[in-house]
């Protein structure tokens, strides 16, 4: 049991990692932007983590790249000092001790050929004192604008060229391009400096052991494919809210806005995953070649019906946990006219024949109602109502729910016998809730993560036709809505609501309601 828990979450996590007994080998790991919010956050507690498990050899280096005037031992106080502010204060003192002895710092600047030049030697000087293997694996947690060109400059060095045994590889964090063109070009140049296999685009969702699971509870399981069709699945919605706004990131914001940020990475992973077609094999070749098929079956919306297909929405001026909040035009950076969407949702039709006429229903959007990552499933309604209902709630189909974020968990709905002398259905429900799995309260998505791409496995990152295919769907939507102005005036939902009623009307033209984000008896 113990091995068990040591490799991950039990089966799923077996089943999704083909190489899961494989250990780290030793490597060096290059961060670029190693200053920035992102590694602080999220980066710095991932690899903490992952030497608190003892996943990392003791051969691993970790450098640090970025422009400020820093040393090796200002940059190990540095993580010690986000370790314990962003990892917790009851951080093992032996762990981090461990991490900073093997950290190490180098001043550049990302558009400089010395500074890489610097890189290389600095790289080159660590692995011969270290006496490494050169397994080198680099972290681009930079803006996008920096991708290519630290990509080139890499491929320029010959660093990140693979030689003899010793593998090199790229991490890059999305958003992927800026619209289909700008991710195709920027594919193009990646694969110019570097093979495919070397690329590995990252989509933190997909760290996450509830995520992990949908393939593993579809496709393990005997009495659940057969109702994966649609002869029994009436709809899907797939929701990712958050009660947050922009949190000082207007400058990004007002040039992505809802849809770029969320729909090509996070939503079409949840979307490929949920309705994929089986693979031959859980291997990265066969699982990533199904979720590209499934982004490719998904129908393209005219640039002219995108009204019928989709809707935006800004957010004004609202409530939240009894806190009164501003509305987005106010944030520091923001247009006071702007036309950025902070909320979207739209209609997908997948035209195969196990989904041919089932909706798929996406909606992802700030200062909403509450933070929730789910899914639903639900049902098609039974062809006779034999029995009366205890209440009108219970007339609720049956749906199965993946609950990914705050909490991750599986539930299931179905209708059984109220308590009593007479016959009346109650809306019931078997939960099963994950559990919280080696890192407690502590762990960032990123583990899992980081330790697959040190081993080589591909399985959980995207590959650029899935990138290209996840622009595609929103191409249309990102045409029609570029200089139009809305067609309701912004904002138009009030912040802590459930979103704008427009987006009500998308699915009830359909006879459909959203569930699951201002229900309260969902909680």
């Amino acid at each position: 049991m113990a091995e068990e828990q040591a490799n991950g979450n039990g089966a799923a996590n077996s089943i999704l990692n083909g190489a899961a007994e494989k250990a780290v080998p030793p490597c060096l790991m290059t961060i670029f932007g190693a200053s920035g919010d992102l590694t602080k956050r999220l980066l710095l507690p991932s690899i903490y983590n992952l030497a608190a498990i003892h996943d990392l050899p003791d051969a691993f280096r970790l450098l640090g790249f970025a422009m400020e005037e820093w040393t090796d031992e200002f940059f190990r106080d540095y993580v010690g000092q986000q370790l314990k502010q962003f990892w917790g204060a009851d951080a093992d003192a032996s762990v981090i001790d461990w991490l900073q002895k093997r950290t190490f710092y180098q001043k550049g600047n990302f558009g400089e050929d010395a500074a890489f030049d610097g890189l290389k030697a600095r790289i080159e000087a660590l692995e011969k004192e270290q006496e490494g293997e050169g397994n080198r694996l680099f972290y681009l947690a930079v803006a996008p604008s920096f991708i290519a060109p630290i990509a080139a400059q890499l491929s320029r060095t010959t660093i990140i060229c693979e030689d003899g045994s010793c593998w090199r590889r790229l991490i890059i964090e999305k958003p992927f391009g800026h619209d289909l063109e700008s991710a195709i070009a920027l594919n193009h140049d990646l694969q110019s400096s570097l093979k495919e296999n070397q690329i590995y685009r990252i989509d933190h969702f997909a760290g996450k052991d509830a995520v992990q699971d949908l393939a593993v509870f579809r496709f393990s399981n005997t009495i659940i494919e057969p109702l994966w069709n649609r002869g029994l699945i009436d709809n899907v919605q797939i929701t990712a809210a958050e009660v947050v706004g922009v949190e000082g990131r207007a400058g990004y914001y007002e040039k992505s806005g809802a849809t770029r940020d969320m729909v090509p990475n996070h939503m079409c992973e949840l979307l490929s995953l949920v309705a994929m077609e089986p693979p031959v094999s859980f291997t990265a070749e066969h699982m990533r070649d199904k979720q590209v098929d499934l982004l490719a079956s998904a129908r393209k919306i005219k640039v002219s019906e995108v009204d019928k297909y989709a809707v935006r929405g800004q957010y004004g001026a609202g409530s939240i946990n009894g806190q009164s909040v501003a509305g987005y035009r106010q944030d520091k950076g923001v247009d006071p006219n702007s036309n950025t969407e902070t909320y979207m949702a739209m209609r997908v039709d997948i035209d195969n024949w196990r989904w041919s006429g089932v909706p798929f229903y996406l909606r992802t959007g700030k200062r909403l109602a509450r933070q929730q990552t789910e899914i639903r499933v639900i049902f098609r309604q039974p062809p006779a109502r034999l029995f009366p209902n205890r209440k009108e709630s219970n007339r609720a189909p049956n749906t199965l729910l993946f609950n990914l974020q705050p909490t991750q968990e599986i539930r299931l709905s179905f209708g059984a016998k109220a308590p009593g002398m007479t016959t009346l259905v109650d809306h019931e429900s078997m939960d099963f809730k994950f559990p919280a799995g080696q890192f407690g309260d502590h762990g960032k998505g990123y583990e899992r993560l980081l330790h697959d791409c040190m081993i080589g496995n591909t399985i959980l990152f995207q590959r650029a036709e899935f990138v290209e295919q996840g622009w595609s769907l929103v191409e249309p939507l990102l045409e029609a809505w570029e200089n139009a102005p809305a067609a309701d005036p912004f904002p138009n939902y009030a912040a802590g609501s459930a979103g704008p009623k427009a987006a009500d009307d998308l699915l009830a033209r359909e006879g459909h309601a959203w569930q699951g984000l201002a229900d309260e008896a969902d909680d």
